[in-house]
């Protein structure tokens, strides 16, 4: 049994839908497609780190006031007008021996929290990180797959990932010297949208339509063409 959400993205019924479309966009072309789903494309463990200290930072100091609140509390018996030297303990009573012991101790479940709850990290990722963990990981993937084997060439790798709900697409050297890499981007984009619309599965049927379309224009079926790799929705 598996806990990654990548395997349970799309149901059994859309899996079904994006098998027999590419199966489809493959029937006129020697080209290859391949579609994968991803949890993430990078663990962001400085964001990690990072987050989990801003949290426990904040936490023990609005632990340490409340320490302080409740100790003036006590030690006057109750509340009172107080004078400006009490207040100046509230505001100013957090005391380092305290304060950075408590800070430490927090970390760890701060960190767990993280851990668990990824989403929470991309606060602290900048933009340009997510691009290029995102970027790197399909390449990985591309890679790792195989579809830099086929071969015309022609591999085209649709990879989605799911935390950043970022999507690209890596079209092989065969693909790129007839088919700007404009289009790419504009297909990418509608999956993208597709995705923030909760309309995945149709959206990455017709990106693989359309891909397809344009394999049979430049790269149509031979005689002896064979299906070099799997036309399942792969996961990671």
């Amino acid at each position: 049994m598996t806990n990654k959400k990548s395997a349970t993205f799309f149901s059994e019924e859309e899996n079904d839908r994006i098998l027999s479309a590419i199966e489809k966009a493959e029937a006129t072309t020697s080209g290859e497609i391949v579609a994968m789903v991803v949890d993430r494309s990078d663990s962001y463990r400085e964001a990690e780190i990072l987050g989990a200290v801003i949290m426990a930072a904040f936490v023990g100091f609005l632990l340490e006031i409340a320490i302080q609140l409740g100790s003036l509390l006590f030690s006057s018996g109750g509340w009172g007008h107080g004078s400006g030297l009490e207040a100046e303990l509230v505001l100013y009573g957090v005391s380092l021996w305290t304060y950075i012991p408590l800070v430490l101790v927090l970390f760890f479940p701060a960190r767990v929290l993280f851990r668990r709850c990824e989403k929470l990290k991309l606060p602290f990722v900048g933009r340009k990180r997510i691009d290029e963990a995102v970027r790197e990981r399909a390449v990985r993937a591309f890679y790792e797959k195989g579809l830099y084997r086929t071969r015309d060439e022609t591999g085209i790798l649709i990879f989605l990932s799911l935390l950043e709900h970022k999507v690209w697409i890596l079209a092989d050297r065969g693909i790129n010297t007839r088919i700007p890499h404009d289009e790419w981007q504009d297909l990418a984009r509608q999956l993208s949208l597709g995705m923030r619309e909760k309309r995945a599965c149709e959206a990455l049927c017709s990106v693989i339509a359309c891909c397809g379309e344009d394999l049979a224009r430049h790269f149509p079926r031979k005689h002896d063409d064979t299906n070099e790799l799997a036309d399942h929705v792969l996961h990671h």
